[in-house]
C-alpha cells in the first residue's frame, strides 16, 4: 500500500476537510501541480480554480472550486487556505452563465480604477467556476 498523503483544506471560518488521500493536484499561479506523500517543501498561491482529491479508493477524484489562496507542502503534509471553497457538484451553470453575463457588465460600467479591479476579480472567479462546472 502507497503512503498517504495528510491533507487539509481550510477556510477562514473552519477547517473544511482533512483527511489522509493518495494525492492532490492543485491549480497553482504558475501552473498545476500534483502533492503525493513525500513531496518536497513547498509554498505557492494559488489562482481561482479546482482542486482534484484523490482518495486512493479507485474511484472519482472529489472536485472542489476554490477562489485561490496558499498551499504549503511541508513533512506533516498538504495544507491549502482558501478563502471560499466550493464543491463543484453545487455549482449551477445555468446561474453561473447570468452571473458572467452580470459581471461582464460590472466591469464595462465601473466608475473608478477600484470598481473596475473589483469587478474584473469577480469575473476572474466565476468564468473559472464556468469552467470548472463545464470541463
Amino acid at each position: 500500500m502507497a503512503d498517504k498523503l495528510h491533507f487539509e483544506l481550510v477556510s477562514p471560518e473552519r477547517l473544511l476537510n482533512s483527511a489522509e488521500v493518495e494525492m492532490v493536484v492543485v491549480p497553482g499561479e504558475g501552473g498545476d501541480f500534483g502533492v503525493l506523500a513525500g513531496h518536497a517543501p513547498l509554498m505557492s498561491t494559488i489562482r481561482p480554480g479546482v482542486i482534484e482529491i484523490h482518495a486512493g479508493n479507485g474511484g472519482a477524484p472529489e472536485r472542489v472550486f476554490i477562489d485561490g489562496g496558499f498551499a504549503e507542502v511541508n513533512e506533516k503534509g498538504l495544507t491549502i487556505l482558501a478563502q471560499q471553497a466550493i464543491p463543484v457538484a453545487d455549482l449551477n451553470p445555468e446561474a453561473l452563465a447570468q452571473q458572467v453575463a452580470d459581471a461582464r457588465e460590472d466591469v464595462n460600467l465601473a466608475k473608478t480604477d477600484a470598481e473596475r479591479l473589483h469587478a474584473q476579480r469577480q469575473l476572474v472567479i466565476l468564468e473559472a467556476q464556468l469552467a470548472a462546472v463545464r470541463h
